[in-house]
């Protein structure tokens, strides 16, 4: 994990930052119960270069600047928690790491059950006052979780396929 950041480090977060706000606030999916986005790419990204605790940090900033500018909802520390959560799992699977199918399909899975099965329908329950095992949580998320496991693995993998990030990792440790 890079203990300190330089120029370079902090202008790559800033622009992979950006495109989660991108991906998440505008061009995302989102109603009251689900969302759906792609953000999960440049954290994939972040994760690669910098690492899980880098990665997590990233994620809040993202959800700080994507609430303060493009607010859906009321702001809930819950989905913050959820966001540094993912980027550290990202960062831990593919830190300087291949992408691999395993770990393209284990990063989806730890990250489904752990924030889109446990962790959100519970903020959400407590969000909006709706009881734990109410359909109107459940239903919308099971169905979102069978079409989008294989999606974003599939996605997960390919990236590691046309993205150049062993040379990104060289670049960067070389610069340090």
């Amino acid at each position: 994990m890079k203990k300190h950041l330089d120029a370079r480090s902090i202008t790559t977060m800033a622009l992979l930052i950006a495109m989660m706000v991108t991906l998440s606030r505008i061009l995302g999916i989102e109603t009251q119960f689900l969302k759906v986005s792609f953000t999960f790419i440049p954290e994939i990204i972040m994760g690669m270069l910098f690492g899980p605790f880098w990665t997590g940090i990233g994620s809040v900033i993202a959800d700080f600047i994507g609430m303060s500018l493009f607010a859906k909802a009321p702001f809930f520390i819950g989905f913050t928690i959820n966001a540094f959560l993912e980027g550290a799992i990202y960062g831990y699977f593919f830190y300087k790491k291949e992408i691999t199918w395993k770990n393209s399909i284990q990063s989806v899975l730890v990250t489904t059950i752990l924030i889109n099965l446990i962790l959100t329908p519970l903020w959400l329950a407590m969000m909006y006052h709706v009881p734990l095992n109410s359909w109107v949580i459940w239903a919308p998320r099971l169905i979102k979780t069978v079409i989008w496991i294989p999606i974003q693995a599939f996605i997960t993998y390919f990236l590691g396929g046309v993205l150049p990030y062993k040379q990104w990792i060289a670049r960067f440790n070389r610069a340090h």
